[in-house]
């Protein structure tokens, strides 16, 4: 659900008070915890720290990122891979595939400079 417009945004304001009057090449990483924080124009260029339950994770903020929220990019979970056995297999076979082309490609630059 989206925020109703009289209201507007949501931006932290402890964070917007961090950037005012500052430089993004200057500052360093600014460390927040505000998630729902959205980010607004002003704050294209910083790097932020967004805690995502454990650590700070550094966001640099671009200019794609305006109306996001700050916890979007940062996120929560750790991916692990599926598979096991059956993965593993297929793992071997594609670096398999990588070193026969490597070898090939080797072979064909040592040919033409004979």
């Amino acid at each position: 659900m989206t925020r109703s417009l009289k209201k507007g945004p949501y931006v932290d304001e402890r964070l917007l008070s961090k950037i005012i009057g500052k430089k993004p090449i200057e500052t360093g990483m600014i460390k927040t915890w505000s998630r729902a924080c959205q980010i607004s124009p002003e704050m294209v260029g910083f790097v932020f720290g967004v805690h995502n339950g454990k650590t700070h994770i550094e966001v640099l903020v671009s200019e794609d990122m305006v109306g996001h929220r700050l916890g979007e990019f940062s996120l929560t979970r750790k991916f692990v891979r599926h598979g096991g056995k059956m993965q593993k297999e297929l793992e071997m076979k594609k670096k398999e595939a990588e070193v026969s082309a490597s070898k090939a490609a080797k072979a064909t630059v040592d040919s033409k400079k004979k």
